[in-house]
């Protein structure tokens, strides 16, 4: 059952992408929409939700971490097929965009102590 949850997740996510990334090339970058229909599905639009024990929380992350992390998922140096399949089509401006978005958002992170 959760590996035919991520599957869908995953071709939800890479439909949507394409969607919003196509509109983007003719304006500029707004992280709002491409959280609301592409991120927001695994991640919230905080950044905060937890699809599965593995989905990251991204919501006070800092913005030059998430931007690296998104283009190691397109390079290949992080292997995830949904991150991948994401991150492939963001262009540097929607990756700095996303980091900023996800950066100034509320941390719900915390250690275990």
């Amino acid at each position: 059952m959760k590996q035919q949850l991520v599957a869908m997740a995953a071709v939800a996510v890479c439909l949507g992408a394409g969607t919003v990334l196509a509109a983007e090339e003719a304006a500029p970058v707004d992280a709002t929409e491409i959280v609301k229909t592409v991120c927001a599905m695994c991640h919230g639009e905080d950044g905060n939700k937890m699809l599965t024990p593995e989905t990251p929380k991204l919501g006070g992350q800092k913005g030059d971490y998430l931007a690296k992390a998104l283009h190691d998922y397109q390079s290949g140096a992080r292997n995830n097929p949904i991150m991948a399949a994401v991150a492939q089509p963001l262009s540097k401006e929607a990756i700095e965009a996303l980091a900023d978005y996800f950066s100034a958002q509320n941390s719900q992170l915390y250690t275990h102590k």
